[in-house]
């Protein structure tokens, strides 16, 4: 009975972001949600018995929202984009990956920090922080500042992309792969293709969600990592894949199989939603402001940096490849 004002909390605040969201598209639900959850969880006015109903919600919703990802995935649209489009895919996450945890040592962030930018930013944004933040060691302020940078420059690629293709001439299908490879969340992907009209925005979206494939992989490296880390240390090991990736993939194999009508699909996109942003709402209130302030000028550049580095490859492999 202790964790139900905090489910109540955090339904009520699922129920802001999504409203919020709704009038001010720029931003997603799940940025509105970890912007209000820390509202929300620094105000001096809600109890301490409210915040175990919270880490249940983030714990219980995060997971299963990201089985239900894995229902928006079908691997015949992902083979559909030719060998070339996956190739190149999988060199912008490598290269974007790598080049981002080695850029956050040199800069001295975090190693949880850099870790969860570097897949939020090479796969798809705030829903890979979601989901790779149960496999690594960080603190609330490091999802909360790793989604904001998803934001602010998931947001500057959404606008400049669309002026970059236009100048150099891309014909719609050369910038639908390149928006998909490059720009962070879906939404963003979206309103970056839209410019260059709807055959932009169908093959950009297919190139995104190939991405999203990849996050089951990462995920597992990042954890098979812990794992020896810990151990090493004489600790208790952790899974080898966490349960709710092998969900993930399960989900990603029946969507293949195409034996789910439309409206069910549908449905679960909704529900994935919601389970998200009420993970990332109850993760949110958790942050203290004084914490993420401490991060400082170093997370910005490690943002920046990394947009550059996904932003470049994807011109150049999609480029060269496709």
């Amino acid at each position: 009975m202790r964790r139900w004002p905090g489910v109540v909390v955090a339904v009520a605040g699922t129920a802001a972001s999504m409203s919020v969201a709704a009038l001010v598209p720029a931003a997603s639900s799940l940025t509105w949600a970890v912007l209000l959850g820390v509202v929300v969880g620094n105000l001096p006015v809600v109890p301490g018995a409210v915040r175990p109903g919270l880490a249940w919600t983030m714990r219980r919703s995060l997971r299963l929202g990201v089985v239900l990802l894995g229902l928006q995935l079908a691997v015949g649209q992902v083979l559909g984009l030719g060998a070339g489009t996956v190739v190149a895919v999988v060199v912008v996450v490598a290269v974007t990956f790598a080049g981002t945890v080695l850029l956050g040592r040199w800069l001295g962030v975090s190693r949880g920090l850099s870790l969860l930018v570097a897949t939020g930013f090479s796969i798809c944004g705030a829903s890979a922080i979601a989901a790779v933040e149960g496999v690594v060691d960080r603190k609330d302020e490091d999802v909360a500042t790793a989604v904001a940078l998803v934001t602010v420059f998931g947001s500057l690629s959404m606008l400049l992309l669309p002026v970059l293709g236009a100048e150099w001439g891309l014909s719609g299908a050369e910038f639908g792969r390149i928006a998909g490879a490059g720009v962070h969340e879906v939404a963003q992907v979206v309103a970056a293709a839209s410019p260059m009209g709807g055959a932009a925005v169908a093959i950009a979206v297919v190139v995104k969600l190939s991405r999203v494939v990849l996050l089951a992989p990462v995920v597992a490296l990042v954890g098979v990592v812990r794992r020896r880390e810990t151990t090493a240390a004489g600790g208790k090991r952790p899974p080898l894949l966490p349960l709710f990736v092998v969900g993930f993939l399960v989900a990603v194999a029946v969507r293949s199989l195409g034996v789910l009508p439309p409206p069910v699909l549908h449905g679960a996109q909704q529900v994935t939603a919601v389970l998200l942003t009420a993970a990332l709402f109850a993760l949110g209130s958790a942050v203290r402001v004084a914490d993420l302030v401490r991060t400082g000028p170093k997370a910005f550049v490690l943002g920046a940096v990394s947009t550059v580095l996904v932003t470049g490859t994807a011109f150049a492999g999609m480029l060269a490849l496709t």
